[in-house]
């Protein structure tokens, strides 16, 4: 019990749920309220201001949204501050040890991808298309192509710098890029790089060079259904 009392700390306390010592029941006591995780994988391109986040969540309300990143900010997975003159908003962000979340992110979205009950055709954030990309690239097909790809959404962009089988992602307007996919929303391009729609046929298009772009969509794939 002294053990115990020595490692619990603040509303993060590990064994509020489960009285396990397993990291993964102190994962879930961490993210595993409804929103939680997802609050989590909003930020991970970086800081974002609430409103921001509460339209990347449409089913969420502001006062569950409001408990969950209080929540996540008092076990330290998140923090909030305010952004320097003029802008002077407050944004929440996540902390090192928030950021160090992805992997999980990626492991479950891929596991849960192989289940024949996963429905791409859902709502999808761009943020959360950003991190499939991310989740399903074949490093072995990029091989040591180097591209630098935009995507522009109506209310923001990102770009990826693909090198050495890597692809580390900004949330940034895409400028100076080979390519630059711009979609109405997430599940348009999910359409085009994992069911292989045209552009056209889900209000999307392509600017730049198109062979580069039918080269970075052929580096990703779901992975085939077991479940």
């Amino acid at each position: 019990m002294q053990l115990q009392k020595e490692t619990t700390t603040g509303s993060g306390a590990h064994g509020k749920w489960y009285n396990d010592a397993c990291g993964t029941a102190f994962g879930m006591e961490l993210v595993g309220e409804r929103w939680s995780l997802l609050v989590v994988r909003e930020l991970m391109f970086g800081p974002l201001r609430f409103s921001a986040l509460r339209a990347n969540l449409p089913g969420i309300s502001a006062k569950v949204l409001t408990e969950r990143l209080e929540k996540l900010e008092a076990a330290n997975v998140l923090a909030k501050r305010v952004l320097p003159p003029p802008s002077g908003a407050q944004v929440y962000e996540l902390t090192e040890w928030g950021y160090a979340a992805e992997p999980l992110i990626q492991e479950l979205g891929r596991w849960a991808a192989k289940s024949a009950q996963h429905d791409p055709t859902l709502p999808l954030s761009p943020t959360s298309f950003m991190l499939s990309l991310r989740t399903m690239l074949d490093p072995g097909k990029a091989g040591d192509w180097r591209t630098r790809i935009g995507f522009r959404f109506p209310e923001v962009g990102f770009v990826a710098e693909l090198a050495d089988g890597r692809m580390p992602v900004q949330r940034i307007e895409p400028e100076e890029c080979d390519a630059i996919f711009v979609a109405p929303a997430g599940p348009s391009l999910a359409a085009m790089f994992y069911v292989g729609v045209p552009a056209e046929e889900v209000g999307a298009r392509i600017e730049g060079e198109l062979n580069a772009a039918d080269k970075f969509m052929a580096l990703f794939e779901l992975p085939e259904k077991i479940g």
